[in-house]
């Protein structure tokens, strides 16, 4: 093992580490403490944010189960160096955030329709009135409903019931809750941040509750959360011809790894073939990574390796020559059935066992557990070839309308973002097994795991 891998393997350990979590924890609340403040949540809502939209509804559901103080900011959308592929962004969430409103049992029209810039513009006015008038939590998912919805008559008439918000008063809350989200050290809307400790909107609340009742705070203890996390139930599937699954995802990526022996386990649960699509890492594919989005995920992953019981944190990140010899073993281990043992051990070795994939000693001991020969290794890595395979992967993502990685699907289907959506992918699955007339579709299906 190279100085330079024990080193990134050691730090890496350390950043991610149960201890550090814990000390930084306890040092942010003794740090509010001796400023004299109350347990506070902070809340940063982004207008043109289907998923702010989400995570305001469960406001007050929040404030009346935690005995903690919500202070609620208005922000920007973040920079386009955090969404690298702003529009498909928007597109995705919209579809994604019909669904996962049904599933948590919130309100998104389902229909939904793109904001024009004027409606947004008119949203934030009527938001920073209300948030200076103190009824942020009453009026965001009215005016929320008509902006998803496209109702501008309708936005205009809140805009009059709140009444004439004060010249300005926008661009100062916007200003500020952007200064605040600054400070703390994020970049994102729908955020919600205690104690040093960031949460991503209604897929990362039940972490935000476990921490509220470690704390003391909740008024309920015991209780089923609020927004527990959602997993495939793995139930007996409907008789049928299994469909095709695909998954895209790059040796970078943490998420990935915390995806492939899930989705291993769902295509064998329901006897589906399942389709590797490995693309590219983002940066190598000329999309900026900011430090401070990397940082967060991270320990985000951390987290969400810990509620799905893998292992996480001695990384040697395998950016450059680490995730191009990956391809390129994977690129030959596919044909040879060991594509799916490849990718897993590969993104293991990368995430957990501190393993350089761009060194020879790592990469050809992933290769043998996985099933190949030193001999086939060797040959691999002669061949060029699998950058032809890995573009056709990156031009199929796109067409699926997604950019980034883990992504999924029925072959065909509706392609689906993140390591916490296999049970849309679950859902789509047993559609396909078992078509149900045409209509929306239900959450019924969903499991919800613990948030803790």
């Amino acid at each position: 093992m190279s100085m330079r891998t024990l080193i990134l393997k050691s730090a890496t350990t350390l950043l991610t580490s149960p201890m550090r979590r814990r000390m930084a924890r306890d040092g942010a609340a003794l740090a509010a403490r001796l400023r004299g403040e109350r347990p506070t949540v902070r809340y940063f809502h982004q207008a043109d944010d289907p998923y702010s939209h989400l995570a305001a509804q469960m406001l007050p559901r929040l404030r009346a189960r935690y005995a903690a103080e919500i202070e609620v900011h208005l922000a920007p959308p973040p920079e386009d160096s955090a969404a690298p592929d702003r529009e498909r962004l928007r597109g995705y969430g919209l579809r994604d955030a019909v669904r996962l409103a049904r599933a948590h049992g919130l309100e998104f029209p389902s229909n939904p329709a793109l904001p024009a810039p004027e409606a947004v513009l008119r949203l934030q006015a009527i938001l920073a009135d209300a948030l200076d008038r103190d009824r942020f939590d009453a009026t965001a998912a009215a005016a929320g409903n008509a902006l998803w919805s496209g109702d501008m008559r309708a936005l205009e008439a809140m805009a009059a019931l709140n009444g004439a918000a004060e010249p300005g008063l926008a661009d100062q809350s916007l200003a500020a809750g952007e200064a605040t989200r600054r400070r703390l050290g994020h970049y994102l809307g729908g955020m919600f941040h205690f104690e040093g400790e960031w949460f991503w909107g209604v897929d990362r609340l039940g972490w935000l509750e476990r921490r509220l009742a470690d704390r003391g705070l909740d008024r309920e203890p015991g209780a089923r959360p609020l927004a527990p996390a959602l997993e495939p139930t793995l139930d007996a599937p409907p008789a049928g011809s299994p469909p095709t699954l695909e998954v895209w995802f790059s040796f970078r990526s943490p998420y990935s790894w915390l995806v492939m022996p899930r989705i291993r386990r769902l295509a064998r649960a329901y006897g589906a073939p399942l389709e590797l699509r490995p693309i590219l890492p983002m940066v190598m594919r000329g999309l900026a990574v900011p430090r401070i989005k990397t940082l967060y995920i991270a320990l985000d992953s951390k987290r969400e390796a810990e509620r799905l019981g893998l292992p996480f944190g001695a990384i040697v990140d395998p950016v450059g020559a680490g995730a191009e010899r990956a391809l390129a073993v994977l690129h030959h281990a596919i044909p040879l059935g060991l594509g799916q043992e490849f990718a897993e051990l590969g993104l293991k070795a990368a995430f957990a066992d501190g393993i350089a994939l761009a060194e020879d000693k790592g990469l050809f001991d992933v290769a043998r557990r996985a099933g190949l020969t030193d001999a086939q290794t060797t040959a691999a890595l002669a061949d060029d070839t699998w950058r032809t395979r890995v573009e056709g992967n990156r031009a199929a993502l796109l067409d699926a309308g997604l950019w980034g990685v883990p992504a999924f699907r029925v072959s065909g289907g509706p392609a689906h973002w993140g390591q916490d959506r296999l049970w849309m992918l679950e859902q789509d699955i047993r559609d396909a097994l078992n078509p149900a007339p045409a209509g929306p579709k239900s959450g019924r299906r969903t499991s919800r795991a613990d948030g803790s």
